[in-house]
């Protein structure tokens, strides 16, 4: 398998944290499946890492009808060069079948077919089916902060990522001429009414883009089906759907919460996050600084920002790790508790710097109650503070690299 270094990076690229991540798992596995969102760069990567892999794009319609003629003559004709990117694979499910087939007739050729695909329900099921144990997989997620600072014309202001959200042409549509509500209306209508039904997803537009922007509205809300099924006028089940639809397709995060015996009423629900800012903002009307500043979703898109910045690093540093929020009846709460190798790490997220004394409290009875190893305080002031035993507060821009128990990422 030839691909390029990890310290690589290809004019107009951003340095993408999961390159060491995608190698990693190219060297374990015959194939790789990069699942993510559509544009969220898996194409990009995919091209630079595996820069002597051959292409194939298979939304193009003669090579899909191609590899649907006979897909495995496909695969074994082109098996000169080192392996093939299949970038859209969910669009040719008898390719999958072929792929098994293919892998099997030579097991120790790692990294020889890079998978993409977008659509992760139709992708999961048929790599589940046709390639258990031949496949590692990886999912690509938006920009983080660090990333943005690495591009062609990297973003030094952090702010400018929590506005336009972490997808890369929303985030340069400026650059272009353009806006960045502009560019997630083009991609919100691409999402309802051509890619959920090319992959067989059957959802009523009009109603997927009322539940989406009732979901902004109660950003980072408990879920609750049964009020949101009364306020769209369909039933709960419907509702359930549509929201396993916007989660499978990463549109949504459904953040659990985490149980632990300690004789407590704790909240059972899970919280609901549109996962991307960029796309929380446009569902609002919200277009520049001064109006996400004077919004008053902003303590809960400022929540959303910094947990998926840090949640992004986390998956791909620690791919094992499970993330939770705590809350008791009482309203004690930790936005995220942090499940690592057996330990917990908590974190409270403000948009305010943070130095009170009564939430220092709080968090020292939250790693009591949790057996939580660290407590963190994100906020936008600069700097660190030490606020109590175990317990500190950390400015997001002193936080780009920065993971609970982990002084840097790298």
């Amino acid at each position: 398998m030839q691909i390029q270094s990890s310290a690589i990076k290809l004019h107009g690229m951003y340095d993408r944290l999961a390159t060491s991540r995608l190698l990693h798992l190219a060297r374990q596995f015959p194939a790789v499946l990069i699942l993510g969102a559509r544009q969220v760069g898996k194409t990009t990567l995919a091209r630079q890492v595996f820069a002597s892999h051959t292409y194939l794009d298979l939304e193009d319609p003669s090579t899909r009808a191609l590899f649907a003629e006979d897909p495995r003559f496909q695969l074994d004709a082109r098996q000169q060069g080192p392996g093939l990117v299949l970038d859209e694979a969910q669009r040719l499910p008898v390719l999958f079948e072929a792929l098994r087939g293919a892998v099997d007739a030579d097991r120790q050729r790692m990294g020889r077919f890079v998978i993409l695909g977008s659509a992760q329900p139709a992708l999961v099921k048929q790599v589940s089916e046709s390639l258990a144990g031949r496949v590692g997989v990886l999912e690509l997620q938006p920009l983080t902060a660090h990333e943005a600072g690495t591009g062609p014309e990297p973003v030094a202001d952090w702010q400018q990522l929590w506005l336009c959200g972490g997808l890369p042409d929303a985030l340069g549509a400026h650059r272009r001429g353009g806006h960045f509500r502009d560019w997630w209306e083009a991609y919100l209508r691409t999402y309802v009414e051509r890619d959920l039904p090319a992959i067989g997803v059957g959802a009523d537009p009009v109603l997927m883009r009322k539940l989406l922007t009732m979901l902004a509205h109660a950003q980072g809300g408990m879920a609750n089906f049964s009020q949101l099924a009364a306020s769209l006028g369909c039933s709960q089940p419907t509702v359930a759907r549509y929201v396993g639809i916007l989660e499978q397709s990463f549109m949504l995060r459904r953040l659990p919460p985490y149980f632990r015996n300690v004789g407590k009423r704790l909240v059972k629900a899970p919280k609901l996050y549109l996962r991307d800012t960029g796309l929380l903002h446009h569902l609002l009307n919200i277009d520049s600084p001064e109006a996400l500043n004077s919004h008053p979703i902003r303590g809960a898109s400022w929540e959303t920002f910094v947990l998926e910045d840090l949640l992004r690093r986390e998956a791909l540093a620690h791919p094992h790790s499970v993330p939770h929020f705590w809350r008791t009846a009482t309203g004690a709460e930790a936005d995220l508790l942090l499940e690592r190798s057996g330990a917990l790490h908590a974190v409270e997220i403000k948009t305010a710097r943070a130095t009170s004394p009564y939430l220092a409290r709080g968090l020292k009875a939250i790693m009591q109650d949790t057996g939580a190893a660290t407590a963190t305080v994100l906020d936008q002031g600069l700097g660190t503070d030490p606020l109590a035993q175990g317990v500190t507060r950390r400015g997001f821009a002193a936080a780009i690299d920065w993971l609970p128990g982990n002084e840097t990422m790298r």
